[in-house]
């Protein structure tokens, strides 16, 4: 690859200030000079080669798609299940078991106690709570 200092071409940009190739061999520098006659003397091939001294890429190169969408998806499926495996890990070995507090029983006694102690019954959940009836008031 020739060596190139500020070359810089995009597609909304296709003209660049310099050429793609700064220095130039014998055999460049010969098509060079044979550029400046007719063109109709040059070949195609040799039209291709002065198009690349000028140019790093056509706008078919440049416009092809690239597969790099697959590795980005790839990594974020990575992260994804690599997370998913540490959460797992994390609640089978690290956090502790629920407390009972928690439990569906346990629940059930806290609510029959409030409702004993006729916790805030002017507007709250002793309010709620038919005491004779023992069930919620409709």
């Amino acid at each position: 690859m020739p060596p190139y200092t500020s070359y810089h071409a995009q597609r909304t940009y296709p003209m660049p200030d310099e050429p793609f190739c700064t220095e130039l061999n014998a055999e460049q520098r010969a098509l060079k000079e044979k550029e400046k006659g007719s063109w109709t003397q040059l070949s195609h091939a040799e039209k291709v080669a002065l198009y690349r001294l000028q140019f790093h890429e056509t706008f078919a190169e440049m416009n092809r798609r690239s597969n790099e969408w697959k590795t980005v998806m790839g990594c974020v499926f990575f992260f994804f299940g690599l997370t998913a495996l540490l959460i797992w890990w994390q609640r089978v070995y690290v956090f502790p078991e629920k407390p009972i507090t928690l439990t569906d029983e346990w629940k059930a006694q806290q609510l029959q106690r409030v409702l004993d102690m006729k916790g805030n019954p002017v507007q709250g959940l002793a309010s709620r709570w038919d005491y004779e009836k023992k069930e919620w008031k409709k």
